[in-house]
């Protein structure tokens, strides 16, 4: 199996193979379980997969908090145009919580949301932070349309296709009148993002699927939303651009030969950033 792209520097071939081989075999029973199912799966999938790849790059630490660190330091400055001293808000997959008590001081009220409780337990917590664990699909302990915003990052690609619709109707069900939904995902134009991206033009492993913005936006119309405001964003700078300037990119760039030009594509497109509005 000869690798599409260049390796990492830090891995070998044969590391790279088995992490793939391995993700994809999990994946694989993911992409293929029942609702019921999936429950237990995602529940588990990470820590089957960290015991089977041991040198997987999320279990060094230092990589990892570098990582977590620059996705947070992206996401700031986008949320900052949205954010009042007043509001309740809330994130999806929020991981370590650390990023969320961030931006609790700066809000009256902040939830965590995710499948697990990854927090860090020598860490603290303002008073105004709570942390919900959910089993990926019912959420009662908020009341709806409670919240003024809700934010994700690089978590959709990670849910069953067929569970993207529900996880939407949840957060519209949350949000206030006029809240928002702010979330960055990787587009598939420019994947897959996941360790597939060595061996496959498609993501096989825990992306289990890339989006487009004219898929997401039908999805969020379906689910209630009324508003959507794409953002161009790149290295922490993020500007609003049309809708029908990402539409126009993905009807052109989906018909050429994405593995030659896909260097080319990120910078049309960098990456899936949206603004959805109840």
């Amino acid at each position: 199996m000869k690798p599409l792209k260049g390796l990492p520097r830090d891995r070998t071939l044969e590391q790279v193979q088995h992490h793939y081989r391995t993700e994809k075999a999990i994946a694989d029973r993911l992409r293929q379980s029942s609702r019921e199912e999936r429950t237990h799966i995602m529940a588990t999938m990470y820590a089957e997969l960290f015991q089977q790849v041991q040198d997987h790059p999320r279990l060094r630490k230092r990589q990892r908090v570098q990582t977590v660190a620059t996705f947070n330091k992206g996401m700031r400055p986008l949320l900052q145009r949205f954010l009042r001293p007043t509001d309740r808000v809330a994130e999806f997959g929020p991981g370590d919580c650390r990023f969320t008590c961030e931006i609790a001081r700066e809000v009256a009220f902040a939830y965590g949301i995710d499948i697990s409780d990854q927090r860090n337990p020598v860490d603290t917590y303002p008073p105004n932070f709570q942390l919900i664990v959910y089993d990926g699909y019912r959420l009662d302990d908020i009341a709806e349309g409670s919240l003024d915003l809700v934010y994700s990052d690089q978590i959709i690609e990670h849910f069953h296709p067929d569970d993207v619709a529900g996880h939407f109707r949840l957060v519209w069900r949350l949000l206030k009148p006029g809240g928002r939904y702010v979330f960055r995902t990787p587009h598939a134009l420019t994947g897959p993002h996941d360790v597939s991206q060595y061996f496959a033009l498609e993501p096989e492993g825990f992306h289990l699927k890339e989006w487009s913005y004219v898929e997401l936006r039908a999805l969020l119309a379906q689910q209630g939303f009324r508003g959507f405001l794409p953002f161009w964003n790149a290295r922490g700078a993020h500007w609003p651009m049309p809708y029908r300037y990402f539409a126009l990119c993905e009807a052109i760039i989906g018909r050429l030969p994405r593995r030659r030009l896909r260097p080319l594509i990120r910078y049309w497109i960098p990456s899936l950033t949206m603004v959805a509005v109840k």
